[in-house]
């Protein structure tokens, strides 16, 4: 990995830590996320794939926030069931990743270890003092918008779990479960328009759930205008598949109904797809997390999915 640390803050990964100047005026915004053999990714996953995904699902927090990456420090244990060649596909998809999104390898640690391989990344950016994004402040009658197309990575994991899809559509899925594409242009974009924002990682109805609650608000979901790729069944249940299904990384935001435009401008700017989809409402006494999303049928019927997504243990 000592090739991909070539950022003057890495420092030649001669000593024990990465050196960054961080500029006045900026405010340093930092995640942590993993990826486990058998979880996150299937064992027959190409290590290219799972290099890319691990630095982009880290980088989907950024973007959630509106922060510019800065760099990402890498841990890795590498199971005893890898075959010898698989740390340096692993090391070339890493690469490839860092220089498709412009971001500098900063350091980290790499051991062999255990049967299953654990890969882990800190990815840490920047935003401007006091404008980084959060899943609370938006209010009842904000517009609820979701980027890019959802359950494509759903399909994806069935067609890696062996299910059957037709030859282009099973390959286009399981691309975009094993490629997402963190939206960080967009993500900067939406500063001081959003009014709330976060990633859909774990399935658009829970997602909205956790972020309409975080702001003391209920969301309303039109499953209608939950946008799909062209290749994804529509009809009703299969529209509450798409949205209890986890692992899209597109970005799930509020603004008020007064900036649809400039919304629409900022999305273009990114060249990012951006789709209303519902409303934040007034939210219940006391209501839990699960009670803070409704999705409303083609008919305007309320509809409850058998799981809104995939809960964390």
């Amino acid at each position: 990995m000592r090739a991909l640390a070539t950022h003057k803050a890495a420092r030649g990964l001669l000593d024990d830590a990465a050196v960054l100047d961080w500029p006045l005026g900026l405010q340093l915004v930092a995640t942590h996320d993993m990826l486990v053999e058998g979880v996150h990714y299937t064992a027959d996953c190409p290590a290219t794939d799972v290099a890319w995904k691990l630095l982009a699902v880290n980088l989907s927090d950024l973007a959630a926030m509106g922060a510019k990456p800065v760099g990402v420090l890498l841990g890795a244990a590498i199971g005893s069931s890898r075959p010898v060649d698989w740390p340096d596909a692993f090391a070339t998809g890493l690469g490839r990743a860092l220089e498709a999104f412009a971001v500098p390898m900063l350091g980290g640690d790499t051991v062999r270890g255990g049967v299953q391989t654990v890969l882990a990344l800190t990815a840490l950016g920047s935003v401007p003092a006091g404008s980084a994004l959060s899943r609370g402040g938006a209010s009842a009658g904000d517009d609820l918008w979701v980027s890019g197309t959802i359950g494509d990575a759903g399909l994806g994991l069935a067609v890696a779990n062996g299910a059957g899809l037709p030859a282009d559509a099973g390959r286009k899925a399981l691309r975009r479960y094993r490629g997402p594409t963190p939206r960080l242009a967009l993500g900067q974009a939406l500063r001081g328009l959003a009014t709330a924002a976060m990633d859909v990682s774990d399935g658009l109805a829970l997602d909205a759930a956790r972020l309409a609650h975080a702001s003391g608000a209920a969301a309303e979901i039109r499953l209608a205008d939950v946008p799909l790729s062209d290749f994804a069944p529509g009809s009703e249940a299969d529209r509450l598949a798409h949205v209890s299904a986890g692992d899209d990384y597109e970005l799930l935001f509020a603004a008020p109904a007064e900036r649809r435009d400039a919304i629409l401008a900022a999305a273009s700017q990114a060249k990012t797809q951006v789709t209303r989809i519902g409303q934040l409402s007034p939210a219940s006494p006391g209501a839990a997390i699960a009670q803070s999303v409704r999705l409303i049928g083609f008919s305007g019927e309320r509809l409850q999915p058998a799981r809104l997504g995939y809960e964390h243990e």
